[in-house]
């Protein structure tokens, strides 16, 4: 028996599908990962499954009994009394265990006063091993590795939840899931918020989690790690896929072929039925037989217009009454028509179509550095080894946030002075910079303005650009800071294959990307006849395109490994002492480095919690004004929402440096 079933689900709003009749169902200790493009519905889609939203049609049913625990992006909503602290927070996961302790004190104190009749005894006896058998002796321990596992230091255990960042609210709330342990997870992007570190360890709890989860990632390398089956959400519906992320990829790809012969094999067989009866029609012993061939080809066509090629699999007259077809004639010239202006009722996803061509080859060298120092005048980040790179190396320059990766690009921009030290750059070597924050981006231009200022074409022709990008019709009106992040992505990759740079500077480049849009890049990245070099915490894309790894470790340790991602993580093994107890683990939480992270963080979180507050406000505002039909006013907050949402993301990067330690 399934844990969770649901059948055809559909949402909508308004006169706006969402999606329309989903269904599935999520085995016990099945691990379901959910994938589509942004905008899809997925996380509607989750709210459904959790309860927390009313489907327009359809229903969802979960197991007699059992428990389902929702890790939604909006965590600040889930915490009943945001005046517990993190840690007592974790404790209400365990109240009736405490219940049962304190129960257990009083017998003891009652037998030490000399109550010893033989009931007490076997109560407290009775109490006694239900209370170990639940965990009672450990719950602690199990919330000091969970939060610790999860990136909590020791001293912001006992942090309010009122004080607590909106990274550090989901955190908090994925970590009192996982000490609830209910039969069903289902997470929202558990993975925002986290290091790497963070992300290892929850993918080890989860590989081990005896219950099922249903979890919405961009993170196509946990995928790969955490679940044995694929949901694909599109226009189109929901599709199941056995195995991992990188499984699906390939049965994907087979069922597009698949259907794509499918849809060409009905096509030619009704080209072929239509030049039967145009040679018959007139020939006075087949025009009976003609014309009931015509009539039959007209009812296949329809039903194909409207059902797709498995409407021929089902009954004709049920069908065309279920669709609502009408009985009209078409005359031979339109049956033509129609037939080859049908269209793949399954087409291949819309991606983007990029591709990054150098105007000229470098010579060999790409990059040479000696005794080069990374910093800022009285402050040095880092030594970089004397080092060379070579054309077609692709390099993953990986570590901590705030430790100096994107100061090193910056220094071979010719932004920042080494603070010691030179590098040199090939003969005939050409730089292109990506930057995380899109800075370089015009907020005030149109999407084809910004492209237009980087590079003087021809209207039809730059509209014909960015459509490979996704931007089509109006879209290329749409004002820049009016963009989502993703779109603004998008955007940036669009001028930066311009440039046809053979060296390019890549700072976090799948950074908002839906997962189709990081699938075009890995693949355009890996034809690439430069070389590149890319700071990111996307281990997917690392593992799939790296020739080597420079790893800047939290110490300031500057390594170079020549070799894949897999090779690498085998000799960072090696390089790391045997791993300590959960408990030495929170004790040497308590250093020194730790105490001062908690000052440095402080009059960052507050500015965190006050933009947090701002965006709420706005989000509620903006919705207002849309169902009042505000436009202008909708424009208005929809900018000052993007720039707050500008500001929060550097706030968490700065916040995220200073809380390292």
């Amino acid at each position: 028996m399934s844990l969770l079933t649901f059948a055809n689900v559909s949402q909508s709003f308004g006169a706006n599908d969402i999606f329309m009749s989903l269904g599935g169902s999520i085995a016990h200790g099945a691990k379901v990962g959910l994938v589509g493009p942004n905008g899809i519905g997925k996380t509607t889609l989750l709210r459904i499954l959790a309860g927390r939203e009313r489907p327009s049609a359809g229903h969802v049913h979960l197991a007699k009994g059992s428990t389902l625990g929702y890790l939604r992006q909006e965590a600040m909503l889930a915490f009943a009394d945001q005046s517990n602290t993190v840690y007592d927070e974790m404790r209400t996961v365990f109240a009736g265990l405490e219940q049962q302790a304190a129960q257990l004190r009083q017998m003891e104190q009652a037998m030490s006063a000399g109550g010893f009749a033989a009931t007490l005894l076997d109560e407290y006896g009775r109490l006694q091993q239900a209370f170990e058998t639940a965990g009672g002796y450990d719950y602690d321990l199990r919330i000091q590795q969970t939060l610790t596992g999860l990136g909590f230091s020791a001293e912001q255990w006992p942090m309010p939840l009122a004080h607590c960042s909106g990274g550090q609210k989901t955190r908090a709330l994925l970590a009192r899931l996982l000490l609830e342990q209910p039969d069903l997870l289902i997470l929202d992007e558990p993975t925002n918020h986290l290091d790497v570190a963070a992300i290892e360890w929850l993918e080890g709890q989860l590989r081990v989690w005896s219950g099922a989860a249903l979890i919405v990632s961009h993170d196509r390398y946990f995928l790969d790690k955490v679940v044995g089956e694929i949901w694909e959400m599109s226009r189109n519906g929901l599709e199941s896929y056995r195995g991992a992320y990188t499984a699906y990829l390939g049965q994907r790809e087979e069922r597009w072929a698949l259907r794509d012969e499918e849809f060409r094999t009905v096509q030619e067989n009704f080209l072929k039925e239509l030049d039967f009866i145009k040679r018959n029609i007139a020939r006075a012993s087949s025009t009976d037989k003609a014309r009931g061939r015509f009539r039959r080809l007209v009812r296949q066509v329809k039903a194909v217009e409207v059902g797709g090629t498995a409407a021929l699999n089902q009954d004709w007259s049920q069908f065309m009454d279920a669709q609502g077809i009408s009985g009209e004639q078409w005359n031979m010239m339109e049956l033509e028509g129609r037939i080859k202006a049908l269209q793949n009722p399954n087409p291949r996803h819309q991606q983007v179509n990029m591709r990054l061509l150098t105007a000229q080859r470098s010579r060999r060298l790409a990059l040479r550095t000696s005794r080069l120092q990374i910093g800022y005048p009285g402050n040095t980040l880092f030594h970089v080894p004397d080092l060379e790179l070579h054309r077609l190396e692709r390099v993953a320059f990986i570590g901590p946030n705030g430790t100096g990766k994107t100061t090193l690009l910056r220094t071979l921009l010719g932004e920042l002075a080494p603070v010691n030290g030179r590098f040199h750059l090939g003969a005939g070597v050409q730089i292109s910079y990506f930057s995380q924050a899109h800075e370089q981006l015009n907020l005030e231009r149109t999407v084809l303005d910004e492209l237009l200022s980087y590079r003087n074409l021809p209207i039809s022709e730059a509209r014909n650009y960015l459509a490979r990008y996704l931007f089509r019709g109006e879209d290329v009106f749409k004002q820049v800071g009016m963009l989502s992040g993703g779109e603004r992505g998008r955007l940036a990759l669009a001028i930066l294959a311009l440039d046809h740079a053979n060296f390019l500077l890549l700072d976090e480049p799948t950074n908002h990307l839906d997962l189709p849009a990081q699938e075009v890049l890995q693949a355009a990245l890996a034809a690439f006849t430069g070389t590149a070099l890319l700071v990111t915490h996307d281990r997917y894309l690392v593992d799939r395109l790296a020739t080597q790894i420079w790893w800047l470790d939290g110490a300031g340790h500057f390594h170079v490994h020549k070799g894949d991602y897999q090779s690498f993580l085998a000799w960072q093994a090696g390089q790391r002492e045997p791993a300590a107890g959960s408990k030495d683990r929170v004790k040497n939480g308590n250093g020194r480095r730790q105490r001062e992270a908690v000052t440095a963080v402080a009059a960052t979180e507050q500015q965190i919690s006050a933009l947090e507050k701002e965006l709420n406000d706005l989000n509620a505002a903006l919705e207002a004004a849309a169902q009042a039909q505000q436009w202008a006013n909708v424009q208005t907050l929809s900018q000052a929402y993007n720039n707050a949402q500008t500001q929060l993301e550097a706030l968490m990067y700065e916040w995220e440096a200073l809380a390292l330690v």
